[in-house]
């Protein structure tokens, strides 16, 4: 799979700059490059893309749940 280097990326004997297209990774690599924002791929070439549905962020309320003190005001304890 050819792909477009956005990053720089460097190995024991090649080193690539933003801008060059290559095809020296195999199809597993070239995606996690992808994947990873290293790289896009070469207009023109076909790539199955993996769709992850995203789960909605629940937050429960953390905290003091009183914290005024028992005697009506807001002394606390004071």
């Amino acid at each position: 799979m050819k792909i477009k280097m956005i990053s720089s990326v460097a190995g024991v004997d090649f080193a690539l700059s933003p801008g060059d297209e290559t095809d020296r990774f195999g199809d597993a690599e070239a995606i996690r490059m992808i994947e990873a924002g290293f790289a896009i791929p070469v207009a023109g070439q076909e790539m199955e893309r993996t769709v992850v549905d995203h789960v909605a962020e629940r937050r429960g309320r953390k905290g003091k749940s009183n914290v005024v003190s028992g005697n009506g005001d807001d002394t606390a304890g004071h």
